[in-house]
């Protein structure tokens, strides 16, 4: 049931808490999702340029170093291939700028609800491959 079978690319996990790219990837890896991780929007963007499959999925939290949530977010306004790719955003909540973010992105709060966490992950592929 691995992800990748179908075509469909992986989630990509954009978080700079170490505990969260560890425990989430393991959580939805047993659900039938693949997921890469990021520890910034610097790092996603140059992942997502290297991958050979873009991912299908982007989580992406604000609060990051280097590159955080909003600073992804207007990059990815530039790059046509990044555009495309489905955000949800991953936060705990500390004063989230919705017109920085848009109305499309929904919003996944932290701690993690994971049956609310998949099913955004569902709902956005389903949207992203129609």
């Amino acid at each position: 049931m691995g992800a990748h079978a179908n075509g469909v690319g992986p989630v990509l996990l954009v978080d700079d808490d170490l505990d969260i790219r560890e425990i989430l990837p393991e959580t939805l890896a047993d659900m039938g999702f693949d997921v890469v991780t990021a520890a910034n929007g610097l790092e996603a963007l140059t992942m997502v340029g290297r991958m050979p499959v873009r991912p299908s999925v982007i989580l992406l939290d604000l609060m990051m170093p280097v590159m955080d949530g909003y600073g992804f977010l207007e990059e990815r306004t530039k790059k046509p291939e990044l555009a495309s790719i489905p955000i949800a955003i991953i936060t705990a909540g500390h004063g989230i700028d919705r017109a920085r973010i848009g109305d499309q992105a929904p919003i996944i709060w932290k701690p993690f609800d994971v049956p609310h966490l998949v099913s955004v992950l569902h709902k956005l592929r389903a949207g992203s491959e129609g």
